[in-house]
Order: C-alpha cells, then structure tokens, then sequence
C-alpha cells in the first residue's frame, strides 16, 4: 500500500528564491530612501570648507577707481565743419590760447560774411541818419539866429518909431508899418524856438535810438567776426590734451568734443559700486587708497546713483594734496569705510552665495553636510555678516553649489 507523502512548505528552493526577493526588495527600499534624502558624493579636494568665526567685522567695500584730472574742460567747435589743419597732438602740455585746429566750414562762413555786410551797410545808413539830424539842428540854428536878428532890427526901428510918432514926426501909417514888422518877428521867433524845442527833444530821443542800435550791431559783428576766427579751435584753458585725436578731412557737427584739456591742479579718483551698496554710499564717506607703499586718505565728494550694469558710480578726492606720480587712467584700489567696526559671527565668501542668493548653506558635521537656512546682513571684501543659522566653530561648504544644489546631503570622502 503506497504512503502519501506530502510536501514540505519550505523547500530549499523557496527559500532561496525566499532570500533573494528580500534582498531585492532591501536594495530597492534602500535605493529609495537614497533618491530621498538626494546624497551627494563629493571630493574632498574638490570643495572649499571654511569655519564660521566670531570677530571683528570691517564694514569696507574695496574698489577698483581710476585716476582722473580734478578738472577737465571740453574743447568743441560752435559751428562745426571738417577738419582742415592741426596744430597740437594729443597729450600735448598746452597755454590758453594755443592753436589746435582749424576747421572748415564754407556755409557757415559765407553767411557770415553776407550777415557781415548787411549789417556794415544798416550801420552806415544810421550814421547818415545822425548826421542828417546834425544837419539840421545846425539849419535850425541858424534861422534862430536870422530870426533874431530881424527881431532886434524890429525891436529898434519900433522904439524909435514910437517916439517920432508921439512927436508926431512920421505918419501913423509909417509908425503902424513898424509895429507890424516888429509884432511879425516876435510871432516868428516864439513859433521857431517852439519848434527848435520839439526838435531837439526828438532829435535827442532818435540820436539815442541810433547809438544803441549801431552799438548792438557793433557787437552782432563782434560775434560774427568771433566765430569766424572760432573756427580756429584754441585752448580755452592751460592743461594737457587727452581724448583728443583729430583727423584731416574729418567732419565733426556744432559742440561735438574734439578733446579735453586736463587741467594741472590735482587729481581725483572714480569707481564703479555694485548696486548692493547703493543705500549706503553717501557723500563725506571716508576712504583710503595705496600708492607707491604709501597709504593716502580720501573722502567720497560725488554719488552718482544712476545705476548701468549692475554698478553706480563715486567720486573720491584727496584729503590734501594728491600723489605727484599720479597720472590719468592709472587703477588704484581703493578700500571704500561705510561704517565702524562691530563684533559679529562671520563667514568666509565663496561661490556658494551666486547659487544660493546667502538663504541657506551646506553645513559640515562629522563627514556628513546637510542643508541650514540662514540669514545674511552685511559684506566686505573677505567675509559675510551671519544674522541667524550659524554659530561660532561651524564648518560651512562655501565653494560653489552648482552640481549639487538639487541635494539634500553631501558627503565628503
């Protein structure tokens, strides 16, 4: 009689197959909390760490200034025109008055010399006018004179008229004769002085008119002649030329610069700011820069908050008298004091704030960094000011963040 065997649950094979489904099933759960917690195997060597410290924090922004004239005067053209000869090369120490170029400008010149003779033949044609007034004041004159005379000869031969015809020595019709002639001078002489009077307060009143008007037109030729001979370009100052490289045959339009005259008296610095600092740059800052081993002390004069790409621009000068060394367009690096030193926890700059805009680092913990949010207030040139997030001994990934920043953890080997 066959006995039924029965079969075993846990056979061998079940319970490899059993064992490997567990350690499938492990890898994947473990793969799974990997892809979680996003670790990052970085290279040591390959990464900047540095440790958070507690000192003093010099509130400085360093900048690269460039060395310019304390003064410098623009040289144009009022009239513009093409280059026809030139005087002085660039870089040349000049006088006021010097000759530089000379441009031409047919137009320009020949309407001058038109508006120059219109105006000489209006100038002559007054002239004429006043001496015409002249002329006959001095007519007036001398009928006053005619006049009075007559008047006199009246006056006599009426007196004596008057007394033969109270002798009755002459005829009433001679003595009326008389009082006529002498009652007609005197009529005459008080309607010519009247007349002489008007005359002379209009002909002091156009004799006025005339001066003023040959005097502005004195000085419109003044100005014309001036910009003819404008056209000789001069110094307007002494200095040294710069910016200046004119070309025969060049066309330049009216008050376009040609040049720039340096004027000798000193020099001032200019420098770019990062928009960062925009609220704390003010003027009356002070600020200090390095030449030739020698530190000079200087003061912000100007900001000029207009900001293109990204920067602003300030203006410092010397606190005295400036280097005699110093020559346009040398860079200086100028170490720019916005406030006073203060105790603060501090960390290192690096990359890792273009990533992660300082809201939060990688912080370092036996092998192992993990993500922190933190708070940033002020920086200088070497270090962060650390708000919150961080305390004193702390080690800090601070190179840059872009092939992890998707990361949780990083791990370094």
């Amino acid at each position: 009689m066959d006995k039924i065997i029965q079969k075993k649950r846990f056979t061998k094979k079940r319970i490899i197959l059993f064992i490997g489904l567990l350690v499938i099933t492990s890898l994947v759960i473990y793969g799974y909390t990997l892809s979680l917690n996003k670790v990052y195997k970085a290279d040591a060597e390959k990464v900047t760490i540095s440790k958070v410290i507690y000192s003093d924090f010099e509130d400085v922004v360093l900048l690269n200034s460039s060395v310019v004239p304390l003064t410098s005067v623009i040289v144009s053209s009022s009239e513009g025109g093409t280059v026809a000869e030139i005087f002085t090369e660039n870089g040349a120490t000049v006088v006021k008055g010097t000759p530089l170029l000379r441009v031409a400008n047919p137009n320009a010149l020949s309407n001058y010399t038109s508006s120059e003779t219109s105006i000489i033949e209006q100038i002559n044609q007054l002239r004429k006018l006043k001496l015409d007034l002249e002329q006959n004041q001095r007519i007036m004159s001398q009928d006053m004179m005619v006049i009075e005379n007559n008047l006199r000869t009246a006056t006599r031969k009426y007196r004596t008229d008057s007394m033969l015809f109270a002798k009755q020595v002459i005829t009433r019709e001679e003595f009326r004769t008389s009082s006529q002639d002498y009652e007609y001078n005197l009529g005459r002489r008080a309607i010519l002085k009247q007349a002489v009077t008007q005359e002379n307060q209009s002909r002091v009143m156009q004799l006025q008119q005339i001066d003023i008007s040959i005097s502005r037109m004195n000085a419109s030729l003044e100005t014309i002649r001036q910009n003819i001979e404008n056209m000789t370009i001069k110094a307007p100052v002494a200095g040294r030329l710069s910016s200046y490289d004119p070309v025969i045959g060049k066309s330049y339009n009216p008050n376009e610069m040609l040049g720039k005259i340096d004027v000798l008296q000193g020099y001032k610095l200019q420098a770019g700011v990062d928009e960062y600092y925009i609220n704390r740059v003010k003027e009356g800052q002070k600020a200090s820069c390095e030449f030739n081993g020698q530190t000079y002390p200087l003061t912000v004069r100007k900001v000029i908050p207009e900001v293109t790409a990204g920067q602003f621009q300030v203006e410092l000068v010397f606190e005295g008298k400036s280097p005699v060394e110093l020559r346009r367009g040398l860079s200086l690096q100028t170490k720019l004091t916005l406030s006073a030193n203060s105790k603060s926890l501090l960390l290192a700059q690096g990359q890792f704030f273009q990533s992660t805009g300082g809201s939060w680092v990688f912080v370092l913990k036996d092998g192992k960094a993990s993500k922190r949010n933190i708070k940033i207030g002020r920086k200088n040139y070497l270090f962060y000011e650390i708000m919150e997030g961080l305390q004193k001994g702390e080690e800090v990934i601070t190179s840059s963040y872009d092939q992890y920043q998707q990361y949780d953890m990083i791990t370094i080997n």
